[in-house]
């Protein structure tokens, strides 16, 4: 079987450009990566953008990796276009079919579980928005303390000046579907994660049967410390060409 073309899709507050140490070192091994714009507008929207991708822009296997939301994205996207083979989750969602974001993170210790959300978001409408749907963007001590917490200061302002907003709403619908069903899977746990616990990344990676992996560092391990995400993508990339 030929090699896998990796697919890496970002998570909220983020951009293709979060997955570039991993990339690089993927491309660096003679792979084809692929890093699509996930539109953070909500699962159903957003999975299908990423399937019409995998559909048009790949041909032969695809090991399909998300980060955070992302989790929720390609656990939607998996079976929807393109020969998926195999998902990573990195600092993930990773739902159930009917599953919502904020039913997840509920009661979880996460840093968003919070009373009043307008303490670690900023709130912004946006044209075209539905009945009340507006965008989320993480206040900079969010980014700080909460998020990226083991990035320099730099990075972190950087985080904080160029972030794409999610939706309200992409957070509080249910996931059509749940492609770890049907796929092998594997799992980065980041030990020292705020926004999604490593205690609610680990029970979800287990229901899904993944393969984990635990690593110390905060929710963007993928920049901190990618190592650990690039190992789990080639131990992914290896079950599906062996």
């Amino acid at each position: 079987m030929p090699r896998p073309t990796i697919v890496l899709v970002h998570g909220a507050w983020a951009d293709a450009s979060s997955w570039n140490a991993v990339a690089t070192t993927l491309q660096d091994q003679g792979f084809t990566v692929l890093a699509p714009t996930n539109l953070l507008r909500g699962p159903a929207t957003d999975a299908a953008y990423v399937s019409s991708f995998l559909a048009q822009r790949t041909s032969g296997p695809v090991v399909l990796a998300g980060h955070s939301y992302g989790g929720f994205v390609i656990t939607n996207a998996a079976t929807g276009g393109g020969d998926v083979r195999a998902l990573v989750y990195v600092d993930a969602f990773v739902p159930d079919e009917g599953e919502t974001v904020f039913q997840i993170l509920g009661g979880s210790g996460s840093a968003f579980d919070v009373p009043d959300p307008t303490t670690v978001f900023d709130i912004a409408g946006y044209p075209g928005a539905p009945e009340g749907d507006a965008e989320a963007f993480l206040k900079p001590d969010t980014v700080h303390n909460s998020f990226a917490q083991d990035l320099p200061a730099s990075d972190r302002w950087l985080i904080a000046a160029g972030q794409r907003p999610i939706t309200l709403s992409a957070n509080t619908t249910p996931s059509p579907g749940a492609a770890w069903k049907t796929l092998p899977s594997w799992a980065v746990v980041g030990t020292e994660d705020r926004v999604i616990p490593a205690g609610t990344q680990r029970s979800m990676a287990e229901r899904a049967g993944a393969k984990i992996t635990d690593v110390s560092a905060s929710h963007v391990s993928m920049v901190s410390q990618p190592q650990a995400s690039i190992d789990a993508i080639l131990a992914a990339a290896a079950h599906i060409t062996d």
